[in-house]
């Protein structure tokens, strides 16, 4: 997927929020909280950060194409720098993944009032 392809598909996640922040990087948010960034190509975050389940987090950090997100890593984010190593399903996996890992940490209260 291009980095064009994964805006279109956060937009897409319940609740998602987009804004940009950081020197042109492209934030998705749910509740008010991030799950998925998208830096221009020299940006020091990594192409496409994510984040990762935490029982995922240290294998998914090890695997071919994946490292630890930088500034995030502690958060259990991790980066791709090129997002076309994943197949699209893959990639969209991984997105409804962050987001649901992110919802699901927001209180309940605010859960409902997103309808998550």
């Amino acid at each position: 997927m291009t980095p064009k392809d994964i805006d279109t598909f956060c937009k897409t996640l319940p609740a998602a929020t987009r804004t940009v922040q950081w020197e042109g990087v492209i934030v998705f948010k749910v509740g008010g909280k991030m799950f998925c960034l998208i830096a221009p190509a020299d940006h020091s975050v990594g192409r496409i950060s994510f984040k990762s389940a935490p029982e995922h987090y240290d294998a998914l950090s090890r695997s071919p194409g994946f490292r630890p997100a930088p500034y995030l890593a502690r958060a259990k984010w991790v980066s791709v720098d090129d997002p076309n190593s994943l197949t699209a399903a893959e990639m969209k996996a991984y997105l409804r993944r962050a987001h649901a890992v992110i919802a699901a940490a927001l209180p309940k209260r605010k859960q409902k009032e997103l309808g998550l």
